[in-house]
């Protein structure tokens, strides 16, 4: 059904946003009064600059009156906006009292509620989420044939294999539902998207419901002025996905998990579980089957259905399996048919850039790990897999790292916790730091090293930073040496003052160094 002047205003008000319709001296909360309110809008936007005839534009963020100069010339139909700009546009505008909120209403219907025709899941929690989503779209394509889209931090994928880098973890909601639109329209039945705290903080699923949502894991994170100010709060953001869901995947040993358990409770939302290593009693159970850890017998109600071996390295990525066989579970497949157990194993070969990527010098016993680790929980997990993986060899261990500027400053002394018993060298470095010096995001982590032993580097290029320690000579050590790079992942950019700036990438600067391209 087409979006109109008319239709919009009674959903607004339906959902108790709209407070009135100002054209001009009417002021009115009945559409009918206003000349062409029953025809359909041709576009809806949220950038002033993509205004055509007869579009709708959401005024969201910090919008001003000086936006809208010419914007008449361009043919706009009518804005929606917290703020009554009647005196800079002649078109008519719906006054809400929250603009995001109202963004997300018009957008899924003006895209005509694509996630209707979808099963939507959902997957939060403070780590995981990326390599989760990637397992669990490989698992539904398989039993789907194929019709399984993605949106994730890293890329988005509308047609089931066609990939395309993302900018947000959570797209804006106009954008989402835009591209759930295309996804449809390319024969796709399934969504799986990663849902971050600041898509419940900013509105950017609001009035979405999840067919299927996860909740896997929490710790503190993003923790700042910008974003969140509390834990509490970035915890309390997360759990807003139990109360807009229809059915709930749970890491058993998820913290706080009776809380989100009483969430569900309240919502009357069915709960299923997972989890490693049969740590806590769950519904879905990954469990090391040699002992290598290379492979995993999965179990789903303690019956074993197959055996898996991830390209994937680390056991954290077996628990990200064992969540994506729960949340395929309940989405609806039923393990006990051919095409779901064969699903199983087309998560076998799943990749992902800039995650546990392995390099292994020619010309020495040097191996470089490229990872989007960029907390103390990610850190940890990092190490523990190398623990387990190396910890027999007596490797001499090598962390290249640095942290985001402006922001989620917890995570500069957490890294360092994380990290600073556990590894010989500590090389800070270059970060997303944006408009805060890099000079100042380094010296405050290297204030929160309280290990004396720990041998502490401060190289501000990145570049450098990779170039001299993964090039070093190591030809006299008697140690095998692990080089952990972590927080950029695959990325070929810096956010610098505002602006994206050109990077090789870490896993391009040791696959140039290590002479394997």
């Amino acid at each position: 059904m087409a979006l109109t002047l008319e239709s919009a205003a009674r959903l607004l008000d339906r959902h108790g946003l709209l407070r009135e319709i100002i054209h001009g001296d009417v002021w009115t909360v009945d559409a009918s009064d206003i000349d062409n309110a029953d025809k359909p809008f041709s576009a809806i936007t949220y950038d002033t600059r993509k205004v055509e005839p007869g579009a709708l534009l959401c005024c969201k963020g910090r919008f001003k009156a000086e936006y809208l100069k010419d914007v008449d010339e361009h043919g706009l139909a009518a804005y929606v906006a917290e703020n009554d700009f009647s005196a800079t546009t002649q078109a008519p505008g719906l006054i809400v009292d929250d603009v995001r909120k109202a963004m997300s209403l018009l957008s899924a219907e003006f895209y005509d509620r694509p996630q209707d025709r979808l099963k939507v899941i959902g997957i939060t929690g403070t780590k995981g989420k990326t390599t989760t989503a990637y397992l669990t779209q490989a698992m539904l394509n398989g039993c789907s044939g194929g019709k399984c889209a993605l949106f994730s931090s890293v890329d988005n994928c509308l047609d089931g294999h066609t990939y395309v880098e993302s900018d947000l973890t959570t797209p804006e909601s106009m954008d989402a539902f835009r591209m759930m639109r295309e996804a449809v329209d390319n024969g796709m039945e399934h969504l799986v998207m990663e849902v971050s705290s600041q898509a419940y903080k900013v509105d950017r699923v609001y009035g979405l419901t999840f067919d299927v949502a996860a909740f896997l894991n929490i710790s503190p994170d993003h923790i700042s002025p910008i974003e969140h100010p509390t834990f509490e709060d970035y915890f309390h953001c997360k759990r807003q996905i139990v109360k807009n869901c229809r059915s709930l995947v749970l890491g058993a040993d998820c913290a706080r998990a009776d809380l989100i358990r009483q969430d569900a409770r309240h919502a009357g939302v069915a709960v299923s579980t997972f989890a490693l290593d049969g740590a806590s009693p769950a519904d879905v159970v990954a469990k090391p089957a040699d002992t290598e850890h290379s492979r995993f017998s999965i179990a789903i109600d303690g019956t074993t259905i197959g055996e898996l071996s991830l390209t994937l390295d680390g056991d954290f990525n077996y628990a990200n399996a064992a969540a994506a066989v729960a949340i395929a579970r309940a989405a609806g497949f039923d393990f006990g048919s051919s095409q779901a157990r064969k699903a199983l194993h087309d998560m076998e070969p799943v990749r992902i850039a800039g995650r546990m990527e392995h390099f292994k010098d020619t010309r020495s016993d040097t191996i470089a790990i490229v990872d989007y680790a960029h907390n103390y929980a990610s850190v940890t997990a990092l190490l523990d897999y190398v623990d387990q993986r190396y910890g027999s060899k007596n490797p001499e261990i090598t962390l290249i790292t640095g942290s985001t500027g402006n922001k989620a400053y917890d995570r500069r002394s957490e890294i360092v916790k994380a990290a600073q018993d556990r590894v010989d060298h500590l090389v800070l470095t270059f970060e997303d730091t944006d408009d805060e010096p890099v000079e100042q995001v380094c010296e405050d982590m290297r204030n929160n090293v309280t290990n004396p032993q720990l041998d502490v580097k401060i190289i501000l290029d990145r570049t450098e930073a990779v170039e001299s320690t993964v090039g070093a000579d190591r030809n006299d050590s008697q140690r095998p040496h692990i080089i952990l790079i972590i927080g950029k992942g695959n990325e070929r950019w810096f956010k610098d003052h505002g602006k994206h700036i050109p990077y090789e990438g870490d896993d391009r600067i040791v696959e140039r160094v290590f002479n394997l391209q």
